[in-house]
């Protein structure tokens, strides 16, 4: 569904993202991870068209992304931090995004319904904590059905029980055959939920494995620890 090739980019002298290639499949559950720095956000900028590399090619579902800006009506995306105009309240926001998006598919408000979202509609977006403005991204990264998900630290700021209805929905959008993409710093978040883990540092891609694979080659029973052992056993190499 998004295959990346020969991808860099660089901000002046300093080159974020070093000769990317990756190719991520319908049905896969992507954990995109490494330190501060490391170029995930300029990847996922990359993909979202937000970023234009410096060189190399980026495909969703086997279309250029240069040619054919349409490709983002696949895509439903959860920022880190959401931003929304402080003086409209949460269904205002939403009925804005619907008709903007003007699809005619049927929407999925599964998260309104279960983060009561519907219950406060008219609470202004500058009143809301970070939590609840992490409900509103995450129902509107979901609410149009879309065949790619990228959630970009999306437990982040959760209380416990949003954090689990979430993770429900991934589960669940994951076994429909959607392609979903995760950015978290939370390792322990996601040993229910990928099923790839890719892992960048200095720009690179230090490795892509299947997280069956990556258990088995280093003898560990979680992501976070599977990581730390390769980690380790690169630095004394």
């Amino acid at each position: 569904m998004i295959e990346i090739a020969n991808l860099h980019k660089k901000f002046g002298k300093l080159e974020v993202l070093n000769n990317i290639n990756l190719t991520f499949n319908k049905g896969e559950c992507i954990a995109l991870i490494g330190p501060n720095g490391c170029g995930k956000t300029t990847l996922i900028k990359s993909i979202l068209g937000m970023v234009i590399p410096t060189k190399g090619t980026i495909k969703v579902k086997e279309q250029m992304i240069s040619d054919h800006y349409e490709y983002r009506r696949h895509i439903g995306y959860m920022p880190q931090i959401g931003r929304y105009p402080d003086n409209m309240s949460i269904g205002q926001i939403i009925d804005m995004i619907k008709n903007i998006r003007k699809s005619e598919h049927e929407l999925d408000e599964e998260l309104l319904q279960r983060f009561s979202l519907n219950k406060m509609s008219e609470k202004r977006m500058r009143t809301l904590s970070g939590g609840t403005t992490q409900k509103v991204s995450a129902t509107l990264a979901f609410l149009f059905n879309p065949d790619i998900l990228i959630l970009d630290e999306p437990t982040a700021g959760l209380d416990p029980l949003a954090s689990e209805i979430l993770k429900e929905k991934i589960i669940a959008e994951k076994q429909k055959g959607k392609l979903i993409l995760i950015t978290s710093h939370l390792l322990s978040e996601l040993d229910d939920l990928v099923s790839h883990v890719i892992f960048m540092q200095d720009g690179n891609t230090l490795f892509h494995k299947t997280t069956g694979d990556l258990k088995q080659s280093t003898g560990e029973e979680n992501i976070s620890k599977a990581i730390a052992h390769i980690l380790k056993r690169n630095n004394n190499e």
